[in-house]
């Protein structure tokens, strides 16, 4: 019990191919050219995420509806714009909040900016006759730009944008010295443990 007991209370574990003697030598490199990825980057990484979401959504609700087999998702060029836009607006949001506002907070006020940012493109889009949707047919809805309905779908993809989404983005990394097509030379740490061959 007595070194195990020691590594189980906070002791770093090692693995068991890393010698510890002093004559065996074990190179750990750093990845000191890793850098987060540019603000153009991750916008791009937003708006595909939403590109695909839709496309998905308006998919799966054309089966619901209609039983379609086919799953003919569509959307608009215009959301590479909207969703890249709007995600990298809620992360901002999300850096500031996260230490003062509870998760459930935060998505509310996600989902008030979703509504406000939905509202306002499509009121500018609708100025060209180039906004891709229409809400007109719902209950709820406000000059056919929102609807009510739509209130939980985006609280619930508020909550999986912030903590699996903008979070994630936020933890890759560039390696700017790396080669395109090559493999990063040589391996740096893996999720904290020393990473041999």
């Amino acid at each position: 019990m007595g070194s195990r007991g020691q590594a189980g209370r906070g002791a770093r574990c090692i693995p068991s191919s890393v010698s510890l003697y002093p004559q065996q030598e074990v190179q750990v490199v750093t990845m000191a050219s890793a850098e987060p990825l540019t603000a153009l980057s991750r916008w791009y990484l937003y708006a595909i995420h939403g590109y695909f979401c839709e496309v998905m959504f308006t998919a799966a609700w054309e089966f619901v509806v209609n039983f379609n087999w086919k799953f003919p998702g569509v959307t608009s060029v215009w959301a590479l714009f909207i969703y890249g836009t709007s995600i990298l607006i809620v992360e901002r949001m999300y850096l500031r909040l996260r230490s003062r506002c509870p998760l459930l907070v935060r998505c509310l006020i996600y989902t008030l900016w979703t509504y406000l940012w939905e509202f306002t493109t499509g009121f500018i889009l609708r100025q060209f006759n180039a906004c891709p949707w229409d809400y007109s047919q719902f209950d709820f809805d406000f000059m056919g730009l929102i609807t009510l309905e739509y209130a939980v779908p985006w609280f619930c993809g508020s909550l999986i944008m912030e903590q699996f989404i903008i979070r994630n983005t936020l933890r890759l990394r560039f390696d700017k010295d790396a080669e395109p097509g090559e493999p990063a030379s040589p391996p740096a740490l893996a999720n904290g443990h020393v990473k041999t061959d």
